[in-house]
């Protein structure tokens, strides 16, 4: 088992962020409410290279969130945890508070 997975090339390791089912009163909440599909990196690639052999680095860094595309991604599941592996130029945006 791996205690930790390193993507390769331009890939992103992202833990999806859960959203709370029922709210801090005991409301339960529908699953289809609206919310950000958003996820905290986890692990990033060293990044691709191009035609001429030049490094075009990853865009995020570990500990970023990011917005995620509604459908896509690898899933891989490590122990009990969950994660997605996107390319780097899925994701879709970085999201700052």
């Amino acid at each position: 088992m791996a205690k930790r997975l390193i993507p390769t090339l331009n890939r992103v390791l992202v833990e999806k962020n859960l959203q709370p089912s029922k709210t801090v009163s005991g409301i339960l909440l529908p699953e289809t409410s609206s919310q950000l599909n958003s996820g905290r990196v986890i692990a990033v690639g060293p990044g691709a290279r191009d035609r001429t052999e030049n490094l075009i680095p990853v865009s995020v860094k570990e500990g970023d969130n990011v917005l995620l595309p509604e459908f896509g991604g690898t899933q891989v599941k490590l122990g009990e945890k969950e994660f997605l592996l996107y390319r780097d130029e899925d994701l879709m945006a970085t999201l700052h508070d």
